[in-house]
């Protein structure tokens, strides 16, 4: 291993023209790849080099750009780091010159260069340096590498990504300083590194609060709201519900939605079955009628075998069901609990966390939003909850092109987030099945079924705790048999202070369960329905629930949303 001696490089500067001006423009590229190249332009004057990149502005940017700039002054053995969003909002942060190992491998020429080759390791990545002092400069287009002692005229990451000069260019004189100031407040607000880092990211981040702490509880006394205006968080369904209505700026195709929930027990020791929703209002009904009447009746129903009778569940030809976009669980009484008990080897979390990728259900978020939350309890207490979605750019311009592309349809959701107005459990799977009715526009492709689904209560043998196949039958023909089971429970020990522990050395949030656990968001399944041709077609689902045993019976929550692309 050679530590480059600093003294060497220094003398060996001042003996030459280092304050000659010159561009140098580097390509980056991936060997084998479809062609595709970066530039970045280095600006180099006496013992000071800023870095920028030399591709031309995108047009329309995305929300929160920053132009970024490296600056390198090897006379004070300083990098500077700065983020330019406007010339009155500014940030930087400062570092020392990096101390790298390297090992020299011997000479070769590159690009007319006759250059010394390095080598060094970095997170198992292998990095391979060519270095020139024929320029008499020291430059380099990577801030991670300003201690080589000359100027940097290829990079190349583990064989295949691959940085190289293209172009040196003498310029005099510059038409700008090349450093903004000599003192670091010059280059803008400072920050320390994480934090810019963080900056940067953050502010390409469309962020959405939604729920901040909200309470959801067991209350009849609280009154039901006629009137949902916008930005006010509302309770139905006698506290267990929250709803908020507002306004929604429609993202470009090319953005990733994730929604973010925390929770945790403000009094309530029990897991509980959780969800995130959206209320589609673009037919005659909607679910916003049974919240405003403080009771599903209102909603289109069907009747099982049995006279049971399952409001608001399925698609009708005046009625979409609420599109899931989470369905959790918390666990047992975390936070609330937590004092009341030991784990002895670690401590109990203080909420829980859930982040799920929205993406394909984009298109039923309309320029008006109406979101909810349930979590079934009788506490009065309850549990308080948070919500955020956020999205992230997958690409740097604002491109509405594939914008109104997707597609989709809710068909059916029994999940009872109205349990405590009214609304019956789904509990008709043992004599009957569930089925749908729907159309599929022309010109829509790429169809799959977003399928949530979780089996709950009984004793021993209830399913709840024991698996169950899952089928799916498209126009009468069976497609799919999917059984959902979790047996990863245990995991989440920590999550459940007020989980019942058993003589065996189990706890309750330990064992498997029916495509959840204590503290997790269920994963949804996707079910590729790509042949379905433009026209009617049918949907069933049938699984075989237990039967009831004593003064419990088994129920299933299951939500299936049709999702898909428009030419």
């Amino acid at each position: 291993m050679k530590r480059i001696s600093l003294f060497l490089i220094t003398l060996w500067m001042l003996c030459g023209y280092a304050s000659a001006q010159h561009q140098l423009i580097y390509r980056a590229f991936t060997l084998g790849g479809d062609g595709d190249t970066s530039l970045t332009k280095v600006l180099a004057e006496g013992e000071r080099v800023r870095i920028e990149s030399g591709n031309d502005p995108v047009a329309n940017p995305v929300p929160g750009t920053a132009t970024h700039y490296t600056y390198i002054d090897y006379a004070a053995d300083t990098i500077i780091s700065q983020l330019v969003y406007s010339p009155a909002e500014q940030y930087c942060c400062g570092s020392d010159l990096p101390s790298n190992e390297y090992s020299e491998e011997g000479t070769e020429k590159i690009n007319g260069y006759q250059c010394t080759k390095y080598k060094i390791v970095l997170f198992s990545n292998t990095i391979e340096l060519w270095v020139t002092r024929d320029l008499r400069l020291r430059a380099t287009p990577i801030a991670s590498f300003a201690d080589l002692p000359g100027v940097l005229v290829q990079y190349r990451r583990n064989g295949n990504a691959v940085m190289q000069l293209a172009e040196v260019q003498k310029l005099r004189p510059f038409k700008e300083p090349l450093f903004p100031g000599n003192d670091l407040h010059h280059f803008g607000e400072v920050l320390t590194r994480a934090q810019l880092g963080n900056l940067e990211k953050e502010k390409l981040v469309i962020t959405v609060p939604i729920f901040d702490e909200a309470q959801i509880c067991f209350n009849p006394r609280i009154a039901v709201p006629q009137t949902v205006g916008f930005d006010t968080t509302l309770s139905f369904a006698n506290g267990t519900v929250v709803l908020k209505r507002l306004h929604w700026r429609q993202l470009p195709a090319h953005y990733r939605l994730f929604a973010e929930v925390t929770q945790y027990s403000n009094g309530d020791a029990y897991d509980r079955t959780g969800s995130i929703f959206l209320i589609p209002t673009r037919r005659g009904q909607s679910f916003l009628d049974a919240l405003k009447a403080n009771g599903a009746d209102v909603l289109p129903s069907f009747t099982d075998k049995e006279g049971g009778k399952y409001q608001g569940m399925v698609l009708t030809e005046r009625y979409q069901p609420l599109v899931e976009l989470i369905r959790f669980f918390t666990p047992f009484g975390i936070r609330h609990y937590n004092q009341y008990r030991s784990l002895g080897d670690r401590d109990w979390a203080t909420e829980t966390r859930y982040k799920q990728d929205i993406s394909d259900l984009q298109a039923a978020f309309g320029d008006e939003v109406l979101i909810g939350a349930f979590i079934g309890n009788y506490d009065g207490g309850g549990h308080k909850l948070s919500l955020t979605l956020k999205a992230y750019p997958e690409e740097e311009t604002w491109d509405t092109a594939g914008l109104h592309k997707r597609f989709v349809l809710p068909l059916f959701n029994t999940c009872n987030v109205m349990e405590m107005a009214g609304q019956n459990y789904g509990r008709f799977f043992r004599t009957d099945s569930l089925t749908v009715s729907f159309d599929v526009p022309e010109g829509t492709e790429q169809l799959t079924l977003r399928y949530i689904t979780t089996g709950h209560g009984g004793w021993d043998n209830g399913d709840e705790f024991v698996p169950k196949a899952n089928t799916i039958l498209i126009d009468g023909q069976v497609r799919y048999i999917y059984t959902p089971w979790r047996c990863d429970c245990g995991t989440h020990r920590a999550l459940n202070p007020a989980s019942g522990n058993f003589w065996n050395g189990l706890s309750s949030s330990d064992y498997s369960r029916s495509g959840w656990c204590p503290g997790t968001a269920t994963q949804p399944t996707y079910f590729d329905l790509s042949d379905l041709k433009p026209g009617r077609h049918t949907l069933t689902v049938a699984i075989p629930q237990g039967a009831p045993e004593g003064g419990s019976f088994s129920a299933w929550n299951v939500s299936g949303v049709l999702v898909g692309v428009k030419k």
